[in-house]
């Protein structure tokens, strides 16, 4: 078994790798933050076999702190690993920052100096991650992040400040960046000119990423599912998703009740259609229509019924039975015209996908009865 020691290990990347690594057998976690006996420093360092250190200051009181809590943290760590002999390997979390010539910047690249010099001198190995902008689940809102305070604001229906629509972010996922903690504690990590990868990187401006928050936010009442086809759609809605307030995880569809049950649409895709949720009251039966192009999959989940069909201009009738006991999805084809029936006791639920959302311009949609 691994002992690894994580400080910082409240924050949020901090928090994100902790509890992925408590997954596995194989690795102890020692955690180290702000809330521990600085004193305890020194024998944590001395049972890691792999130190991650993630803790920092990125929002001082005053800028004597990005020196105490960036630079002179990372020299003691460095200073005593050298000193107790193990080569122990040390990973820091620095910023693009330390390229750039400002406060915080130059404390993280004289932190990574730090490192990088423990390592020639005590043969170890070090990983020096210059991350961009981090983004997803448990990042603080209203502190150093523009997506973690748009999702915050945007999901709890408060308003969203943009100065400049067209500055360009550069940003890595809360999750790529662990995974390339992870593979360097395996010693798989990608690195070019020293500095070690966390891919991939996605380069946004921050007005369409705003636009796109908006987006999600609105997509309850439209009932439409992004594109989780783009890479980072799916991981900004993730993240969006995770800070929604927790009397708000649910939300209402309108159902579109009569005498024969109802049919409720549920999601809606640009490009892989819908999926709807019919009702039918015993004895009841729905349908006796075709399509040229449109197309559709029935799933019975609840109840008993019958599916038929006959293709157009044909006299031959073709049976289904559905059983919500046997969970079975029928095809509905193009140029057949079929109906649903409810034949059993209780009330029959169906599942239902089709294509295309529906419009009403061109519905696709002919009546014939079976």
């Amino acid at each position: 078994m691994k002992t690894v020691l994580i400080t910082g290990s409240e924050g949020f990347v901090g928090r994100n790798l902790r509890v992925t690594l408590q997954q596995r057998a194989d690795i102890r976690i020692l955690s180290f933050d702000i809330q521990n006996d600085p004193a305890t420093l020194n024998d944590l360092l001395d049972q890691a076999d792999f130190v991650f250190h993630l803790a920092g200051v990125n929002r001082p009181r005053n800028v004597d702190e990005f020196v105490s809590g960036n630079t002179g943290m990372t020299k003691r760590i460095c200073d005593h690993l050298a000193s107790n002999g193990r080569k122990t390997p040390l990973l820091i979390s620095s910023s693009i920052q330390a390229a750039l010539d400002n406060p915080y910047g130059t404390s993280k690249k004289a932190a990574e100096d730090a490192v990088f010099a423990y390592g020639r001198s005590a043969g170890a190995p070090v990983y020096v991650f210059r991350l961009p902008n981090v983004f997803g689940k448990w990042c603080r809102p209203n502190y150093n992040s523009a997506v973690a305070t748009f999702c915050h604001s945007l999901a709890n229906d408060l308003p969203i400040q943009v100065n400049d629509p067209n500055v360009v972010m550069k940003l890595v996922y809360v999750d790529d960046v662990v995974a390339s903690f992870i593979a360097a504690l395996e010693g798989a990590v990608v690195q070019l000119e020293g500095f070690c990868l966390s891919e991939p990187v996605h380069t946004l401006k921050l007005g369409d990423i705003a636009a796109l928050i908006r987006s999600f936010r609105e997509s309850r009442e439209q009932r439409i599912i992004p594109d989780m086809a783009d890479p980072f759609t799916n991981k900004l809605y993730a993240t969006y998703l995770s800070y929604l307030p927790t009397d708000c995880f649910s939300y209402p569809l309108k159902m579109n009740v009569d005498e024969r049950g109802s049919f409720t649409e549920f999601i809606k895709t640009a490009d892989r259609g819908q999926v709807s949720v019919n009702i039918s009251r015993p004895g009841v039966t729905k349908g006796n229509h075709w399509h040229h192009t449109k197309n559709e999959k029935f799933l019975v989940v609840s109840g008993q019924g019958v599916i038929r069909f006959r293709k157009v201009g044909s006299a031959a009738i073709i049976e289904y039975p559905v059983n919500g006991a046997k969970l079975e999805v029928v095809d509905i084809p193009t140029g057949y015209t079929h109906n649903i029936s409810n034949t059993g006791n209780s009330d029959m639920v169906t599942v239902m996908w089709c294509n295309e959302a529906y419009d009403p311009d061109h519905p696709d949609t002919f009546f014939e009865t079976v």
